[in-house]
């Protein structure tokens, strides 16, 4: 019985398994990019990392251990030339599948299996997220304080800040007696100039 091994045979024999591997990884290597089935790349991806970790370290014994998988002297002089030093600083990870869709006739999942470094546009429009999310973080609350602060006290030198004349405060409802007392002065202010008129006449008439 088979319990536990998830190992994809993609229908082949172990030594037909073996040599499709080793002439996609060697494709993989010297174009940086092949089109191939979603569970062949899944497959080529645990059988090429290893390959290039161990081209880091750039001895005979390396070299003749890559050998044997590979069987490309072409993709083993690639691989320890140029493609080491592009992945000299990456701790695994090293390809990247693009899944495309499906494939016309059996309907299999295609895909795009690549190497990470030699993808320009995507490492520089990553490399541009990430300025721009940093400078926003650091920029914004920044300026705009200061910008606050200056409009601020820039309005507080040109303008001037006017007195604003205090409203009067509502006066409580009047109460019946303080109607009469009102009522009772405008009469009494009638009656002073009656008087004044009557003193005016009588000094025209003693002149």
């Amino acid at each position: 019985m088979r319990h536990g091994k998830k190992f994809n045979h993609l229908g082949r024999t172990s030594s037909h398994r073996k040599a499709m591997l080793s002439n996609m990884a060697s494709s993989l290597i010297l174009h940086k990019r092949i089109r191939t089935t979603l569970a062949k790349a899944k497959a080529l991806r645990t059988f090429v990392e290893p390959l290039l970790t161990n081209s880091k370290e750039d001895s005979t014994h390396s070299r003749r251990l890559v050998f044997s998988y590979l069987q490309n002297k072409e993709a083993v002089s690639e691989l320890f030339r140029e493609i080491s030093k592009k992945i000299a600083e990456r701790h695994g990870g090293y390809t990247r599948i693009l899944k495309t869709g499906t494939r016309l006739g059996d309907n299999a999942e295609m895909c795009i299996i690549e190497l990470v470094d030699y993808n320009e546009n995507l490492l520089h429009i990553k490399e541009e997220t990430t300025a721009k999310t940093t400078r926003r973080r650091r920029s914004t609350t920044k300026k705009t304080k200061e910008k606050a602060t200056a409009e601020t006290e820039a309005v507080n030198e040109e303008e001037p800040v006017e007195a604003v004349p205090k409203k009067r405060k509502k006066t409580s409802k009047q109460t019946p007696e303080d109607k009469v007392t009102e009522t009772e002065e405008i009469q009494e202010e009638p009656s002073e100039t009656e008087e004044e008129q009557s003193g005016a006449e009588e000094e025209e008439d003693k002149s």
